[in-house]
Formats: structure tokens, C-alpha cells, sequence
């Protein structure tokens, strides 16, 4: 009876999150639909170029908003995911799962680039549009930030820049929890002034960590209990302790996945309606290693102290992201895969 509620509500989540349309959107609870998950080789899977742009400009310059109240010690968890991407670490490193991303080319052969630079940080602790926003409010944000005389403007950069607007556990955004834990676009020259890739991801501790920080945490009314206090009931720990920043960051590999192969919603995914694609990431959604699928994450590791991740980063952290998929071996793939 209770796996029977458990499918019940993740199969109502999956028809809510299905609807959802405009501004490529990620949920976390979308990974219970076992039909979009292909962690071994399919030819069902229909991924397509569709001779856009991808991010191939090295180095990728990202800028972060920090928009909110945000707690230092998990923007440097952040930040130190960020460094990873292109900084050598021990196997299976981040940069081995970035790797896969790498292997998308635009149409004249040239590959999603290596190298990611953090290029700048922007401060709107004054939380300049409010506690509660619209999607589109995140191409407003972005125009504070590159035209605010305080602290310091980031710079406009329509050529290779990548801009990210992450929210801060106290911020409500339109859909968050509901059917996006984060989404990815482009902005609109009428905003800002020029088009650029940008993407929003929130922080969920507070709001609904068992929707956007699965594994760390149980969704509610699931059938499941929720974690006891000494990590029991089969909760798998945060890698950096903060089951909030933790299921963040793999929503962000998740966006920066995407939005590195689809900048502009015309370039790698599948399906026939560009305002809803399947992308690289969302064919592999909840698939953590191998076996994965259905509401299991697959094989991954543990730290000597029982927190589960399945890659390597710098300053010697440890991160859970979910695999993406890989053109060549035409299944979902990550540097862990047992085989």
C-alpha cells in the first residue's frame, strides 16, 4: 500500500511537471517518471541537432547573482563546484562528467568547450525585485546587475558570457517546489539589451528539499517517512552537509549541461516542440550511477563518513550529480559507471 502511494504521487508529479512549459524547466521529481530514464544504450531515444549554436567560445565566463541572504559557507561549496569543472581532481572528477557535455559540436564540428571561468560575482542582497518572482523576473535581475552602480555592475558579455541567478532559501519563485527546482534561457534584448544563455537555480532547504534535493531528503506525502535525526530511514547524507546546497548543485549541472548544448533552444534535444524539449540532461533525470532509474539512484560512493556522492572536486570536496546524456555510447553516462 505504501509503494502504492509513493507511484501514485510521483506519477501526479510527473503529470503536473509534464504541462509545464516556457523556459526549459528542471524538476528533481521528475525523475520518478522511469520512462524518461535510459541508463542503459536505447534507440528510442530521438536526440537531435537542430544546427544551433552550443557553448564552444573557450572559456565559458560565468557570472553569478547572489540574490537573496545567502550563507558564505555554502557559496564557497558553490563556487568550488564552479572551479571543478575545469580543474583536475582525483577520479572520477567533475571534469571527467563535463567530459560528456564536451561531446555535443555545433555545426561546424567545434566542441562545448573545456575551460569555465567564474569571471564575477554580483551581491543583490536588497533583494532588488523582491522576495517573491516571476520567471521572467530573473532577465530584470540580471539587467540590475550589469547596469548597478552598487557594489560593482558585472559587464554585459553577449559573446561568451553565461549568467546564473541563484536564489537564496528565503526566495519564492514562480513554480519552484511545484514543477521547476530550475530552468534555463536566454534574455531578451527589450531586457536587457542584448541575448545571453543565463540560468536560475534556488535553493530549496526551506521550501521543499525531498522535490529539489532528492536523494538528500524525502518528498512529502511520498509514503516514506522522514529522516530521523541520526540519518536513518535510508536517507543518503549531503556530500557538504547542507542537503539544500548540495541537491542545488546538482540541479546546476544539470542547467549548465543544457544550457551549455542548447543555448538558444535551438540546438541539441529531442522531441518536435522547442518550447518543451527533452534535453541531454533530462533523458538521464535521477540517474546518479550505474543501475540507476526509477527513484534509485544507482551505484555510488560513500565518504568515510557515510555522506554519499559520485564525483571528486577541488580543496578536496566531494559532489552528486546526476549523468547526462552521452552521443557516442548512446545511454546515459557518467564518469562512475561501473562498466
Amino acid at each position: 500500500m505504501m509503494q502504492n502511494l509513493q507511484c501514485n504521487f510521483f506519477f501526479l508529479l510527473s503529470c503536473i511537471l509534464f504541462c509545464t512549459t516556457l523556459a526549459l524547466p528542471w524538476s528533481q521529481s521528475r525523475e520518478f517518471n522511469q520512462a524518461k530514464n535510459y541508463e542503459g544504450s536505447s534507440d528510442f531515444v530521438d536526440l537531435q541537432y537542430h544546427m544551433g549554436p552550443v557553448l564552444s567560445s573557450s572559456p565559458i565566463n560565468l557570472y553569478i547573482i547572489w540574490y537573496g541572504n545567502w550563507n558564505p559557507t555554502d557559496q564557497s561549496t558553490i563556487r568550488d563546484f564552479i572551479y571543478s569543472l575545469s580543474s583536475p581532481a582525483p577520479y572520477p572528477a567533475v571534469s571527467d562528467w563535463w567530459k560528456t557535455v564536451r561531446l555535443y559540436t555545433d555545426q561546424t564540428g567545434s566542441n562545448i568547450t573545456g575551460a569555465i571561468s567564474l569571471s564575477g560575482e554580483f551581491y543583490d542582497s536588497k533583494y532588488s525585485h523582491g522576495g517573491s518572482l516571476s520567471r521572467l523576473s530573473m532577465q530584470s535581475i540580471i539587467k540590475h546587475a550589469v547596469t548597478s552602480s552598487y557594489p560593482r555592475a558585472l559587464p554585459l558579455n553577449p559573446n561568451n558570457g553565461l549568467y546564473l541567478v541563484l536564489t537564496s532559501p528565503d526566495v519564492r519563485v514562480q513554480d519552484f517546489c511545484r514543477a521547476v527546482c530550475g530552468f534555463h534561457y536566454f534574455t531578451f534584448p527589450t531586457i536587457v539589451g542584448v541575448t545571453v544563455p543565463y540560468a536560475w537555480v534556488g535553493n530549496s532547504g526551506k521550501q521543499c528539499p525531498g522535490i529539489c534535493a532528492y536523494p538528500f531528503a524525502w518528498p512529502k506525502n511520498s509514503g516514506r517517512p522522514p529522516p530521523s535525526t541520526n540519518g536513518g530511514n535510508n536517507i543518503m547524507r549531503a556530500p557538504n552537509g547542507d542537503p539544500g546546497v548540495d541537491g542545488m548543485i546538482s540541479v546546476l549541472a544539470h542547467e549548465l549541461a543544457e544550457v551549455s548544448s542548447n543555448p538558444l533552444v535551438n540546438a541539441w534535444y529531442a522531441g518536435d516542440d522547442p518550447t518543451a524539449p527533452t534535453e541531454i540532461a533530462d533523458l538521464c533525470m535521477g540517474v546518479y550511477g550505474s543501475g540507476g532509474g526509477g527513484g534509485y539512484v544507482g551505484v555510488v560512493s560513500k565518504d568515510r563518513w557515510g555522506n554519499g556522492y559520485n564525483v571528486n572536486g577541488v580543496k578536496g570536496r566531494k559532489f552528486m550529480v546526476q549523468w547526462v546524456w552521452n552521443p557516442v555510447k548512446r545511454r546515459c553516462f557518467g564518469p562512475n559507471a561501473m562498466d
